[in-house]
């Protein structure tokens, strides 16, 4: 559980810089962006989703089975 926990705050955090340096207007003058910032948010949320569904299945939230 505390790596769980650790890594979902880890997550979270790089989901949330990303995001910040992803909403930032493009300056021309300086160099080409080398990193996709709105990428890696979207993957970083991803991540971030997966690790509280599997914080849920370590506190026994049961799942929905339809």
């Amino acid at each position: 559980m505390p790596q769980t926990l650790a890594l979902t705050a880890v997550a979270l955090a790089i989901t949330v810089f990303a995001g910040w340096r992803g909403a930032r207007p493009w300056d021309p003058s300086r160099k080409v962006r080398m990193a996709p910032w709105r990428f890696i948010m979207v993957i970083g949320g991803a991540v971030v989703m997966m690790l509280l569904i599997h914080v849920g299945a370590l506190l026994g939230v049961p799942q929905r089975t339809y």
